[in-house]
């Protein structure tokens, strides 16, 4: 942490939570009857509410997107490279809502929130959850802010898919949709990554059949592997042959089965930490979401129809390299919205990062993005 605060930061911030005591039905066919969600807000809400922007995060991400919790951090929230006072999302025009979403494991209820019937975490016991539900809580939490109606949803990844869910849910609750290294489905190959995931993480001893809380254990080494599986799809070729290429830790082989290459040990490192601080059960959850996503599917599988109820302007930002989410995917996004006569704007942006070039403030990326914005401000009056 610098000794001050960058002149484009967003500075100190506070999450809050807030409670909610109405059930909320979820697609699963439960309900919670009561819940939290956690969140942080950046800049001022207009007199007439209208200047507000929700941000919607990916699997790993939670409340915490742009600034500092306190002097003492070594980094700023998440997507801190895209807002701020002069970055894309410009806090002094904008009043921006980020929230840790349902099933989460930073502060909002989720697998390892106590169960108030049992007065333990739920654990496994937790609903399955879907994009629909994160976007009706969040269309609670909008009430909660006296927020009718958002300038702009905006997410990447898994935060975009909520963002296009959003325009379908409820169209006339938002003006712009900013849908950044998504896709309106996933392909069976993503669907198969999930899986080895959820297998890594459901294998590990320490498990316990999602009840590890009660055995005061984590399945660090599942969740562990889960996370450098999921690392290894973010990134592109190209990226890590630039970072690592084939460089040992030492100068010869060892002739063992220890981390000799420098992206072996990377990803363990990468792994261990996100085995710190992430819920197992959680990721369960995320990735599971992320395999039901499909907008289509109640529409003959004709994306076309199902964006049809949309009323808002979408823009749509793929990257060169994303073979995760690829700019493909996002074309047949951008088609089925032209197709239903929907305004949209879309980019295919040349970066070498993979799929988390979307986190990267590259200088083409980060000016269309700010010129976009930037018409979203001017309509709002902001």
């Amino acid at each position: 942490m610098p000794d001050s605060l960058p002149a484009d930061s967003v500075g100190i911030v506070t999450p809050q939570s807030y409670h909610f005591d109405t059930p909320i039905e979820l697609a699963c066919g439960q309900e919670l009857g009561n819940y939290d969600l956690v969140v942080e807000t950046y800049g001022e809400l207009n007199a007439d509410a209208s200047n507000a922007v929700l941000i919607c995060h990916a699997l790993s991400g939670h409340h915490h997107a742009a600034g500092y919790h306190s002097m003492d951090d070594r980094k700023p929230g998440w997507w801190d490279s895209c807002i701020g006072p002069g970055k894309p999302i410009d806090t002094n025009r904008f009043f921006v809502v980020s929230l840790n979403n349902l099933g989460g494991c930073h502060g909002s209820t989720g697998p390892n929130s106590e169960n108030p019937a049992t007065g333990k975490p739920y654990g496994p016991e937790f609903p399955v959850i879907t994009v629909s539900d994160w976007v009706n809580s969040q269309a609670l939490l909008a009430d909660r802010l006296g927020i009718h109606c958002w300038a702009a949803v905006v997410g990447g990844s898994l935060g975009g898919m909520q963002a296009l869910q959003w325009s379908l849910d409820y169209p006339d609750r938002l003006r712009h949709a900013v849908v950044i290294a998504s896709t309106p489905r996933l392909t069976a190959q993503n669907i198969a990554f999930n899986e080895v995931a959820r297998q890594a993480i459901t294998s590990d001893r320490e498990f316990h059949g999602g009840r590890y809380y009660d055995f005061d254990t984590l399945p660090r080494r599942g969740l562990m592997l889960a996370r450098m599986v999921g690392h290894i799809t973010y990134l592109s070729d190209a990226s890590m042959g630039e970072k690592f290429g084939r460089e040992l830790r030492e100068e010869a082989y060892k002739f063992g089965y220890d981390a000799e290459f420098q992206v072996e040990s990377y990803l363990r490192y990468q792994g261990e930490r996100f085995s710190e601080t992430f819920d197992a059960n959680t990721y369960l959850l995320m990735t599971r979401a992320l395999d039901y996503f499909d907008p289509a599917y109640d529409h003959g599988s004709d994306l076309s129809r199902a964006i049809a109820a949309a009323e808002c302007e979408f823009l749509v930002l793929s990257f060169s390299t994303d073979w995760r989410f690829t700019p493909q995917r996002s074309e047949e996004m951008v088609n089925a919205m032209i197709s239903a006569r929907k305004k949209v704007s879309y980019a295919e942006i040349d970066a070498p990062w993979g799929h988390d070039a979307f986190l990267i403030p590259t200088p083409r990326y980060t000016d269309i993005f700010t010129a976009y914005m930037d018409r979203v401000a001017r309509e709002v009056g902001a």
